[in-house]
């Protein structure tokens, strides 16, 4: 029911002796129109027809024919007109009277209120029914639509709706009944404020109820006792709903009992009832007594239930009732009231003396007999908390371990604040929604109701939780996951609720790990919602399990969508696209999304600015790592992207003058992806784009990262183009910025690369090596082997070749004296496959030198008369050190290369092998191939052959035909080696092939010493 407002009515001001002689009907149509928006302020809302019905039905044309006509001016024209003047006023009047009253007064008087508005109605119709009469011939053309008009308003009949009827006769048979018990007040209340639109809100309440304080008042005023009787009674009824408390009356009212029971001994928590509160019928203790005529007095249901029965005696002194009608008893049921509020005062002051005697039994106790209280009345949810008890059951709850005992506190405050929150002990109750089910589920369950009102949500208070409270997002969206079904029920329906009122807590319950509202929020909603819930992707730490959860609900499409919008859009999305494209799984997303090319569209657009590029390049280079390469470069058909224009705009990108570093850095990371995993691409990079030319200068870069990624794109272009590398490289300067590269400790990758474009570098260029000793690269280069990466270790092995030249005696002695022997010998034992194979290489290379750098003992006359001698090297027949002949045997590398034979490793055997051959000299082959049999390597030699690719095979053979050069050994393996060779050569021992021309130039020095009878030795394959 609309409140009726305050509209200014102007009415006509005249002296009847002051109208003029010819007065136009379009004062009468300005009379009627004024009527009808007057009355339809009064009777909006309780009839089923309003004035605007009947203008509604009063034809247009009429009213515009009366305006354009003039009454006569005859003494009976003139006493109408009057005559309606004043049922204006009165009209006017009744308005005025009724505009500002209250919704719940307006609800009550309903009925007669819409009397007195069909009263001046009809009035209002006389009136026009006389002007009509006074002026026929002038209204002569529409007499019968005029007749119509103010014959329905003389007969008119207004009615109540029926609902608001029912809830008046409910009021009024209450009223008459004097039922004034709790219950009834609380459904009358709740009927009429949901009737009127008001919310039942004890501040909208007490509005109301002082409204009704005010009427009663002015009717005392006037002097009129019916009504200020009638409103007594609804102020008293009304005021003992929960919603109507008043609470420092409540408080009041609570003292004051507690006064009374204070001559009671502290034990004592109960007074017994006296006899007259008994029901005569029932025997039980009476709510709402009623009165016989013979004065006996009896609870309401039972006497009436008697009566209905037909019985027609007193039930306590048999006599017969002349007089069926019943008499509200109000100092009995005043008396039964107050010894029942007694009661409540004792068990409440009972309860807390338990619940500061600190044993658990007694809190758990006194909180049963406070469940009991608030389920016998509900005034004692506010005495209680008047009582003190509500503030001490929330400290207990803060400091108690006793789980039962919390539990129970908080289904106790929830039974506290239900129906009528109060907005206490947020920081007790938030915690416990993240204790264990049986306390969480308790603590949720209060904290909704928490967050009631009588009429549903409490806004104000939802968002005072979502402001004030983001810890009870988390807890709640760990509810909602949790295994207790009710627990998650509830929990989302507050969240759900808190994310209608505060967007904000979208982004706290996604950082708690609940995405599907922010999900749907960038999906389904406004770009106004879609950048704060964008923001908090960009904000939140997510792991690749969460990122790729996002990327199947969906959020990629409407991200591209956004990157093609405003600038804070653009931005906010590709941040986003860069934290999910660090999800392998969303990769393939972004490409089919047709992504890819819309970033590439961005990137390279002219006028753009710094942050799209660096976010475009961010996303470049992530769809290109973890070895995918260029397999996400595609259109959204799955169409491979024209590439090398990619290349191409990302080296000119280093080009523009000012490109800041933020700027240059993502896109060269982006140009190293893309190179890094396509050969073929290098290649354009470095030929067609002059790649080595514009990376160059950037190892000279003020941002070390800059550096850092040059280095990593040179070590690819250098495989392409070396030469420009090694000339930019002896410049003034630039060798120092790669051994810096090398003693990069910090960064593998960057060791890797450095190391790397040395391998690249021509070795001939004796120059460069020189230098990178005098600048110590050799030292970052073994620091690398000792603390490296297995990748940068790797690279290091490979660069050192450069340094173990044997046609550089110098940087040979160099190496080994900076200890790089034990090194190699160690990598042999536990470096990776590719690591033994290039140290066993190293090791040959310092090896093949060994027989120049031998120092050869003179011999004397006698033998008595040499100085103790030094043990001879059995391989080189002098004297032997690692330092000073870098003899592998000193360096005890022997049985590590023998132990690479049998590894079953086709690249470590083969630099093994070549190794060892280093031991068996030209000329003299006999003491290096009796080394090899004392170690057992011609065993594992032979054994090669039956296993062996090709390349090793012949190196297999080319060091036994070194070894089978010496009878002895031929003794030893000769049968064994000529099985193996006879079955290489095939049926014709002259078959034009390489490793069959080696084969049988064995097999013919094994021929050469073979004797008559084969000499095996035993177990040699055994």
């Amino acid at each position: 029911m609309a409140t009726v407002t305050a509209t200014k009515v102007s009415i006509l001001r005249y002296k009847p002796n002051n109208i003029p002689s010819s007065l136009t009907l379009d004062r009468f149509v300005e009379v009627y129109i004024q009527v009808a928006r007057c009355m339809n302020l009064v009777y909006n809302g309780f009839g089923a027809h309003t004035y605007r019905d009947h203008l509604g039905r009063a034809d247009k044309p009429v009213l515009k024919e009366l305006q354009l006509q003039e009454l006569n001016d005859s003494q009976a024209a003139r006493l109408a007109l009057e005559s309606l003047e004043a049922d204006v006023k009165k009209a006017n009047n009744l308005v005025e009277k009724y505009k500002s009253r209250a919704r719940f007064y307006l609800l009550v008087k309903c009925r007669h209120i819409v009397k007195e508005v069909q009263e001046v109605t009809r009035d209002i119709g006389k009136s026009l029914a006389a002007l009509s009469l006074a002026n026929t011939e002038v209204l002569s053309r529409i007499s019968d639509q005029v007749d119509r008009l103010q014959n329905e308003m003389q007969r008119v009949e207004f009615e109540t709706s029926h609902s608001q009827l029912q809830i008046v006769d409910k009021l009024d048979q209450g009223l008459r009944d004097q039922k004034l018990d709790q219950g009834f007040a609380n459904d009358m209340l709740e009927e009429i404020a949901r009737a009127v639109g008001v919310p039942v809100e004890p501040s909208q309440i007490s509005k109301e109820l002082a409204s009704f304080r005010r009427e009663k008042e002015e009717a005392a005023n006037r002097k009129e006792r019916a009504e200020v009787l009638f409103l007594e009674q609804i102020i008293e009824l009304l005021s003992r709903a929960d919603a109507a408390r008043d609470y420092e009356e409540v408080k009041k009212q609570y003292l004051l009992r507690f006064q009374v029971i204070e001559r009671y001994d502290e034990r004592e928590e109960n007074i017994r009832p006296l006899n007259s509160f008994y029901c005569r019928i029932s025997k039980t203790l009476m709510v709402d007594p009623v009165s016989l005529c013979t004065g006996t007095t009896c609870e309401r249901a039972a006497i009436e239930a008697l009566l209905d029965s037909g019985e027609r005696t007193d039930p306590e002194t048999g006599e017969v009732l002349e007089d069926t009608s019943l008499r509200s008893n109000l100092p009995l049921r005043q008396s039964i009231e107050e010894w029942r509020e007694l009661n409540y005062c004792l068990k409440i002051r009972c309860s807390k003396a338990k619940l500061l005697s600190g044993m658990d039994s007694s809190v758990e106790e006194a909180l049963s007999q406070m469940q009991d209280l608030m389920k016998e009345s509900s005034i004692n949810k506010d005495w209680i908390s008047v009582g003190g008890l509500t503030d001490i059951i929330i400290s207990i709850l803060g400091s108690s371990h006793n789980k039962d005992v919390k539990r129970k506190i908080l289904i106790t405050l929830k039974d506290v604040v239900e129906g009528h929150a109060r907005n206490k002990g947020w920081d007790r109750i938030i915690p416990c929604l993240g204790r264990d089910s049986s306390i969480s589920k308790a603590a949720v369950e209060l904290l909704y109701e928490l967050l009631q009102e009588r009429s549903g949500w409490n806004v104000s208070v939802c968002r005072k939780l979502s402001h004030q409270h983001s810890s009870a997002i988390l807890f709640l969206v760990t509810l909602l996951k949790g295994p207790i079904r009710e627990s998650a029920e509830i929990a989302e329906r507050i969240l759900m609720k808190l994310f209608e009122i505060n967007e904000e807590t979208i982004s706290c319950a996604a950082k708690a790990g609940w995405y599907k509202p922010l999900i749907d929020r960038i999906v389904e909603g406004p770009e106004s919602s879609r950048i704060p819930m964008v923001r908090t992707i960009v904000n939140t730490e997510l792991v690749d399990l969460n990122l790729k959860l996002l990327g199947e609900e969906g959020v990629i499409p409407p991200l591209l969508d956004m990157a093609s919008r405003s600038f804070e859009s653009k931005e906010l999305a590709l941040s986003a696209l860069v934290k999910l494209s660090g999800c392998h799984a969303n990769k393939e997303l972004i490409a089919v999304a047709g992504g890819v090319p819309l970033v590439l569209k961005l990137m390279f657009s002219p006028n753009v600015r710094s942050i799209i590029v660096v976010k475009c390049s961010e996303i470049l280079e992530k769809l290109c790592s973890e070895d995918d390469g260029i397999k996400f470069f595609v259109d959204e058909n799955g169409t491979q992207l024209e590439l090398e224009s990619i290349i191409t705009n990302l080296l000119a990108l280093q080009q523009k003058p000012n490109s800041a570093h933020n700027v240059r850095r993502p896109a060269l990371n982006a140009l190293l992806g893309i190179c890094r995993f396509e050969a073929g691409l290098v290649k354009k990079a470095v030929l067609t784009a002059n790649g080595v030319s514009l990376v160059l200068p950037l190892l000279d870069d003020s941002d070390s990262e800059i550096r850092e990624i040059a280095i990593n794109l040179l070590f690819l272009f250098s495989q392409q183009e070396p030469e420009g590398v090694v000339e930019y490289l002896l410049k003034p300067r630039r060798l120092e910025a790669l051994v810096g590269f090398l003693e990069n400790d910090d960064k593998g990758d960057v060791q890797m690369a450095a190391a790397g474009l040395l391998v690249n570098l021509p070795k001939s260029e004796r120059s460069l090596t020189m230098k990178l000793i005098e600048l110590d690269g050799i030292d970052a280069i073994l620091n690398i082997l000792r603390t490296g990466t297995k990748e940068a270790k790797e690279n290091a092995l490979n660069a050192l070749f450069r340094f173990s030249d044997p046609t550089n005696l110098e940087s040979q002695r160099i190496l080994v004296e900076r200890g790089v022997y034990p090194m190699l010998v160690n990598f042999l034992r536990a470096g990776s496959e590719t690591a033994k194979a290039l140290a066993a290489a190293l090791i040959g290379n310092l090896s093949t030198s060994s027989p120049r750098l031998t120092a050869v003992t003179k011999s004397t006359s006698c033998w008595c008369f040499r100085p103790s001698q030094q043990p001879l090297c059995a391989a080189h027949g002098g004297i032997c050190s690692v330092t000073a002949s870098f003899c592998l045997l000193e360096a005890k590398a022997l049985p590590d290369l023998v132990r690479l034979l049998h590894g079953g490793v086709h690249e470590t055997a083969y630099e093994a092998i070549r190794t060892l051959s280093t031991l068996v000299m030209e000329g003299s082959p006999q003491k290096g191939a009796t080394v090899l049999h004392d170690c057992d390597a011609i065993k594992h030699i032979l054994e090669t052959l039956t296993w062996g690719e090709d390349y090793l095979k012949e190196e297999a053979l080319g060091l036994l035909e070194k070894v089978f050069v010496s009878k002895e050994m031929v003794e030893h393996y000769g049968s064994t080696a000529r099985l193996l060779l006879v079955g290489m050569t095939g049926r014709n021992v002259h078959e034009e092939s390489r490793q069959g021309r080696k084969a049988a130039k064995i097999l013919t020095l094994l021929e050469r010493y073979s004797r008559s009878s084969t000499c095996l030795v035993p177990g040699l394959f055994g």
